[in-house]
């Protein structure tokens, strides 16, 4: 590797540094500079009350001891209120600077030093603790290696910065490596853990697509089984994948950005805080000066005891732990859902799907593969069994119709031995089927207006009554006739997911109470899904316009949920209270259009998107309930004489439990909202 690309390396490595070290706006001056700066206001503190009151010192030592305290645990609270004050906002610690301030002007120097060393301690240790949630996803960055394996020729590999990566580039992958860039499978087999990007827990057995070139300029998502993403871990074997997007755009770029852009949306709950706080904050300090007031024209008092009591009231109704209880549950929960494979752009589509009392599916590639599957064989006798599988596979190998590639691939293993045939002058016929010579004989295949205009006698009732009753649960149909005989009927459907019936039925269990289909197939096809896996409703022959109304519909009842492919169906995902998009680690387009979005293809994943979203409600409650009550209570109290030192512990202590209660999302587990749920391998895959 050349120097400059080592250097280069180098100062991404520093900048990187320095960006986990400036994650709360600090500079320089980070995270742990501010904790050293609160625990050396505890040492500056704690060394003024033993000079005050256990050793015969001079006055000044106490005091200069004090007014260290007020510089250290002041320095960065001071900082973060000018910030806030210069946008005009008046927040907490503009309240605590003022609590300070008073306190040291009628002499109470103690005081005011125990409540900036609680306050900075609580801060930092509130930034600590803040910082976890996000450092759980952003520490996947260090996942993806820095440089990459690239094929310059048949026996040429050069070692290149994974920033230089192009598509299309060939990048070699060693085993027991991690991957350094998202791509297709071009070379090689092999089982990879995906469990830090997507989540899925058992290594993925991954191989070659047949046609790279095509596989990269296609539009239909390839299987999971062909696709690779960075910062993966490779097993035993060597892999060739071939770079389908920058390091910039990568899955584990957009995941990482994702959850430190989370706050972008706010949630309801949240954005009512805010609001409550630029009332809040300016009614409590009209609020202290009427203490004053009233201490010092009513109760005649001294102005110090007055101003002393204002102060302690002053700590006590600033709202720490009320504001920070909602965005703390937010991040967290966001986080916990990336860690997991499911990415909530912010705290308002996450808030959102816990609300949501109706769920709308698209049907194919959400609820069904999107490929089709031979599902039924109905020979016209028993004895003709091989030799309508034989016929159909002979014929439709050489078929350009968009089902020969599902029949082939399903009947390939069907095929007897012993009944190989040979398929020749193969003549699609539009919109009917198609005709051949099979080992010399005539052959059709295809559906009834095909038969009813090359038969005048008409298909035999028995035949007829198959293709009847497959149609009505939705299959397509192929009739196979050769030698003028006929062999038998087969049909065709794009099958629903094996997990598909299981994920409604925990959907239902989490108190989503209307689970609806709605289609562009015909309604025949909708049905027949429908009743398979247990919704509640059907709706076919669907065009985006109307989707969107059906959307409308459900939302008069409650909120709703909108899943699909993030594409064909973003109209819809776009109305919905929440869109959320299946496949997201394929499509670009997913991550844009939805507010929730899974990775793969794992429906899966629903109820413990929908669980997670309701336990962080549950906690946003708890929080704001907790810091309510610590509000309401400490107020009366300091008003009737509570002193500031104890207000101090009880208010800072309920902004760190609110925080701590928060944190316990992240070990929010998949637990019975996903268990259970068996999986089934992609069509083909």
């Amino acid at each position: 590797m050349n120097a400059t690309a080592n250097e280069r390396r180098t100062a991404n490595g520093a900048d990187r540094h320095s960006a986990g070290d400036g994650d709360h706006g600090h500079g320089l001056l980070g995270p742990r500079m501010e904790m050293a700066f609160a625990i050396g206001s505890g040492v500056t503190y704690t060394g003024g009350m033993v000079a005050r009151y256990l050793l015969d010192t001079p006055p000044w030592i106490a005091a200069t001891l004090f007014g260290a305290t007020y510089l250290l645990g002041g320095f960065f609270t001071v900082r973060t209120a000018i910030d806030t004050v210069r946008r005009g906002r008046f927040e907490v610690d503009f309240l605590m600077l003022i609590a300070a301030v008073g306190a040291a002007a009628v002499g109470k120097w103690a005081e005011g030093s125990v409540l900036l060393f609680l306050f900075s301690l609580g801060h930092a240790l509130e930034e600590f603790a803040m910082s976890r949630a996000k450092r759980s996803v952003e520490a996947l960055g260090e996942l993806a290696p820095r440089t990459a394996l690239v094929r310059r020729g048949p026996d040429s590999v050069a070692e290149i910065d994974v920033e230089d990566l192009e598509i299309g580039d060939i990048v070699v992958v060693r085993p027991n490596s991690r991957l350094s860039a998202d791509g297709i499978v071009v070379t090689g087999v092999s089982a990879i853990d995906e469990s830090a990007v997507t989540g899925e827990s058992i290594p993925v057995e991954k191989r070659a697509v047949d046609d790279p070139a095509a596989a990269l300029t296609s539009r239909t998502p390839l299987p999971e089984s062909q696709r690779v993403f960075a910062g993966t871990l490779n097993g035993s074997g060597v892999l060739e994948i071939m770079v389908t997007s920058k390091s910039a755009d990568s899955t584990l770029a957009r995941v990482i950005a994702m959850v430190r852009d989370a706050d972008t949306q706010k949630s309801p709950t949240q954005r009512f805080i805010d609001r409550f706080q630029v009332i809040y904050v300016p009614a409590v300090i009209l609020g202290v000066l009427a203490v004053i007031g009233y201490g010092a024209v009513v109760l005649s008092e001294p102005f110090a005891d007055s101003f002393y009591r204002a102060m302690v009231v002053l700590v006590a109704a600033s709202p720490c732990a009320l504001a920070i209880a909602t965005p703390s549950a937010v991040l967290a929960g966001v986080a916990r859902a990336a860690q997991a494979g499911v990415l909530a752009k912010g705290g308002g589509p996450l808030e959102s799907l816990g609300r949501v009392r109706s769920m709308a599916f698209d049907k194919t590639g959400t609820l069904t593969w999107g490929q089709p599957r031979v599902t039924d064989i109905e020979p016209a006798r028993a004895e003709m069994r091989d030799d309508l599988i034989a016929t159909l596979f002979a014929v439709e190998s050489f078929s350009d119709h968009p089902l020969a590639s599902a029949i082939t691939r399903d009947l390939k293993l069907l095929v007897p031995a012993e009944t190989e045939t040979d398929a020749t002058q193969v003549n699609s016929v539009t919109g009917r089927g198609v005709t051949a010579l099979v080992d010399g004989s005539p052959t059709e295949i295809g559906n009834l207006t095909m038969f009813a205009e090359i038969d005048p006698d008409g298909v035999p009732v028995a035949i007829a009554e198959t293709v009847d009753r497959l149609h009505a649960t939705g299959r397509t149909t192929m009739i196979v006739r050769r030698g003028g005989r006929y062999l038998g009927v087969v049909g065709v459907m794009d099958t629903p997911r094996a997990e598909a019936a299981a994920v409604l039925e925990k959907l239902r269990a989490l108190g989503i109470s209307d689970l609806i289909v709605i289609s562009g197939d015909n309604q025949r096809v909708a049905d027949a899904v429908a009743d398979g896996l247990g919704l509640d409703a059907a709706h076919g022959g669907l065009l985006p316009e109307d989707k969107v109304e059906m959307i409308g519909r459900l939302s008069a009842n409650g909120g709703t949920a909108m899943v699909g492919d993030g594409v064909n169906d973003a109209p819809a995902m776009v109305n919905a209270s929440v869109g959320i998009a299946m496949g997201a680690s394929g499509s670009a387009v997913a991550l844009e259009t939805a507010d929730v979005a899974l990775m793969t293809d794992d429906i899966g994943r629903l109820p413990f998107a929908v669980a997670l979203s309701r336990r962080t409600a549950a906690i946003i409650r708890q929080n704001l309930t907790v810091a309510l009550i610590i509000v309401a209570g400490l107020v009366p109290a300091t008003l009737i004489g509570l002193p500031i030192g104890p207000a101090v512990f009880i208010h800072e202590g309920s902004t760190l439990f609110v925080v701590a209660n928060a944190l316990r999302l992240l070990r929010f587990q998949r637990g019975a909202e996903h268990e259970g749920i068996e999986h089934e391998s992609r069509p083909g895959a």
